[in-house]
């Protein structure tokens, strides 16, 4: 496993402070949603490839850390929604697709 799953609002804020600094791609789960498992499943396989090392990868269940996932929206002024990729540069999203857009091959292109 290659990403950190994030599961406090300090967590969260260290992520975007870190932004700064190293890009950061956060994937939003649900736990129980089949497209999410799939977003997942893509996730790993892109980290399982040869995945952008200038990047820093996180998790975020959104069942289970309803908080952080909400906080992340806001912060970033994205709506929210499951499953969705958000890749965050200084302290901005840069990028960020949902639902069957999350793929091994779209992920490749905006963080190569």
């Amino acid at each position: 496993m290659n990403w950190k799953e994030i599961t406090t609002l300090e967590e969260w804020n260290t992520v975007l402070e870190r932004s700064t600094v190293r890009g950061q791609v956060i994937l939003k789960h649900s736990t129980t949603c089949k497209v999410s498992s799939n977003a997942m499943v893509e996730y790993n396989h892109y980290l399982q490839d040869n995945p952008n090392s200038d990047v820093d990868y996180s998790l975020v269940k959104i069942i289970e850390s309803r908080p952080v996932s909400n906080q992340i929206a806001e912060d970033l002024g994205v709506k929210h929604e499951s499953p969705q990729i958000i890749y965050v540069n200084n302290k901005e999203k840069y990028w960020t697709a949902s639902h069957w857009s999350i793929t091994t091959e779209h992920i490749t292109a905006v963080l190569k």
